[in-house]
């Protein structure tokens, strides 16, 4: 049987290629303008968040659980305004993300439970990692996202295409109650009666 600590290794290190995979899907299909767009002077490019989730990465994995030194710069991965081209950008991911595994597959029981302080943040080996694989996890819902407001309608972005339910072109036609529950008509200030009435 294998030990818990294998398991949240495998978890994490397929969960970080998997984000991984979605990201380079979405800088292929942007332009190198798209990469760079900010929707505001005060937002982030994908670009941004691409930088922004190598920093994060080196530094809770690389640095705090691998022990590589931390040069991180994080103000500059906000500040950057296309200092490198979406080929160079997802090869700088894929490289961060290919130590990460290493690192996650040389993790024990010991590692994962060692005290961390990362970021002034005090933690164990397992909250840091935990933390790495969600920071990635969020930020590439945010690229996503852009890229398929940038590509707009038919942007082809579609990581779940076994589960679109078929498009329906209109809603079903309401069904009227059955006769006997339907309200009847009040006459002289009182329920009509039941009973159909004769003709008069």
């Amino acid at each position: 049987m294998r030990s818990e600590a294998a398991r949240v290794r495998e978890l994490c290190s397929g969960y970080l290629e998997e984000y991984l995979g979605k990201v380079r899907f979405c800088l292929e299909r942007l332009d190198e303008a798209q990469v760079w767009w900010r929707p505001h002077r005060a937002g982030n490019s994908v670009g941004n968040l691409v930088l922004h989730v190598c920093g994060n990465l080196s530094q809770w994995v690389l640095s705090g659980l691998g022990g590589e030194a931390d040069s991180r710069r994080r103000a500059l991965e906000f500040a950057a305004d296309r200092p490198m081209g979406k080929r160079r950008l997802a090869e700088r991911l894929s490289s961060v993300v290919a130590r990460c595994r290493r690192r996650i597959a040389l993790l024990d029981e010991e590692a994962l439970a060692a005290p961390r302080t990362i970021q002034h943040r005090r933690t164990d080996g397992l909250g840091a990692l935990l933390h790495a694989v969600e920071h990635m996890s969020y930020h590439t819902g945010q690229i996503v996202f852009v890229a398929k407001q940038l590509r707009g309608e038919g942007s082809g972005i579609d990581f779940y295409p076994h589960l679109n339910a078929p498009p329906t072109t209109r809603p079903p036609a309401a069904r009227r109650p059955p006769r006997a529950t339907r309200a009847r008509p009040f006459k002289a200030g009182r329920p009509a009666s039941g009973r159909r009435r004769g003709r008069r």
